[in-house]
């Protein structure tokens, strides 16, 4: 749901956009943000709002605050926070009841003493310092990486968070083993001149902060609305019958894609219904074995253990029938019998119906057309002095005009006899 100031207004169709950078009031220019559902809801009669506020502050890191002071918080609202030492400045995600309900789903208590305090809205003083902290993150970024190569550690420095009054930065980084960074924090502390705090991350959260256009086109879901991030096996991609190819299967993170949990678990109830992979077929003519399944149309096909070029499309309830004539040690005759044939459907074939030209003519090259097109042309002098040049001498002839006239052949009558 986006607000009205993003949608496109010019003539030429680019977007008009808000200019506010993420702090827009509707909140839907957010990472990860949360449709407050309950908003246009009162409470009943005597019960208080809610104390507590989730308030986001950069690349999608959000928080638990209670609203001590009894503010009048709104979604979009720019605060100060407590924190320590000093004040960080956030924008406020979520007020109410939703509140206690995506605490309840963070484990975080409702009682517990370490939930921190709003202190106020924002002054443009606070917003101020605020701007210019977050302006000095990326050349500190740049700096900050050539300082670790210079030292030879092993690690990624990912990204830079400033808290909100410029007092402390924090650094986050990646890395495979543990890094002894004692000697990177005091070159930070002399260069930067400010209260430096590391903290390690994994690759997903590492994606998840710096965001990007998956495979699908799409943002990455750990950007925009993911927030567990649950181990992916193999196997999932085995249950789907997806070719095993790192290169397909991983993400911008380098592990395995989130996304291959999401039609998981409906694989698996459909491979319920189906007879094991590893299913042997005895027939009178010989033993068959499974080469390939599809779960969606409910079919399986066999090959005989002599003749593997030779495949049989079965359809599940024949090769359950067959398996119990098996534990009953009969033998079928053969696989021909029950084996279906499968029609192919013919390729749709687009006419061109509305005269247009074809696509694939960007494929072709393209020929010049103004290759041969002066060859026969002559031009005309421009210049007098052109003139003069492409005057052929006259040869005997005083009019010039004569010089391209056909000779004339005159006839004389001959005397009649």
């Amino acid at each position: 749901m986006a607000c009205t100031n993003c949608s496109t207004g010019a003539k030429d169709g680019t977007p008009r956009g808000c200019k506010n950078n993420g702090t827009c009031g509707t909140d839907s220019c957010n990472k990860l943000t949360v449709f407050d559902w309950l908003g246009n809801m009162n409470l009943p009669n005597g019960e208080s709002p809610f104390d507590c506020v989730e308030i986001r502050f950069k690349n999608g890191r959000k928080e638990f605050y209670r609203n001590t002071e009894k503010l009048t918080l709104s979604i979009g609202d720019i605060v100060a926070t407590e924190a320590s030492p000093g004040h960080d400045v956030g924008i406020v995600t979520l007020t109410g009841e939703l509140v206690r309900i995506q605490m309840k789903k963070k484990g975080v208590s409702l009682t517990s003493p370490e939930i921190l305090k709003v202190y106020r809205k924002a002054s443009q003083k606070d917003i101020d310092i605020w701007s210019e902290a977050r302006d000095k993150e990326e050349p500190m970024k740049v700096k900050a990486r050539e300082i670790a190569i210079a030292l030879k550690l092993q690690m990624k420095i990912s990204d830079i968070e400033f808290q909100g009054d410029g007092s402390k930065a924090i650094f986050y980084y990646t890395a495979e083993d543990r890094v002894d960074f004692r000697q990177l924090i005091k070159e930070f502390a002399q260069v930067f001149k400010t209260r430096i705090e590391m903290k390690q991350v994994g690759f997903r959260q590492e994606a998840a902060r710096l965001g990007g256009i998956g495979s699908c086109g799409r943002e990455l879901c750990c950007s925009t609305w993911l927030t567990d991030f649950r181990s992916v096996n193999t196997s999932a991609a085995r249950y789907q019958q997806l070719s095993l190819n790192p290169q397909k299967l991983a993400g911008q993170c380098g592990k395995l894609k989130c996304c291959l949990n999401y039609e998981l678990d409906t694989y698996l109830d459909a491979l319920k219904d189906f007879p094991d992979f590893e299913t042997k077929l005895y027939t009178e003519k010989g033993d068959a074995i499974c080469q390939k399944q599809d779960i969606f149309k409910g079919l399986m096909w066999f090959a005989y253990t002599d003749n593997f070029a030779n495949w049989h499309v079965l359809k599940i309830d024949q090769v359950k029938e067959i398996v119990a004539q098996n534990k009953e040690k009969k033998r079928v005759s053969s696989l021909e019998d029950f084996a279906i044939e499968i029609v192919v459907e013919q390729e749709a074939n687009f006419n061109n119906a509305m005269g247009q030209e074809s696509l694939t003519r960007f494929d072709q090259p393209k020929k010049s057309k103004n290759k041969n097109k002066n060859k026969n042309k002559t031009t005309a002098p421009n210049t007098a002095q052109e003139q003069n040049q492409n005057k052929k001498p006259n040869q005997g002839n005083s009019n010039p005009n004569q010089q391209n006239r056909r000779p004339i052949i005159i006839k004389k009558n001959e005397d009649k006899k």
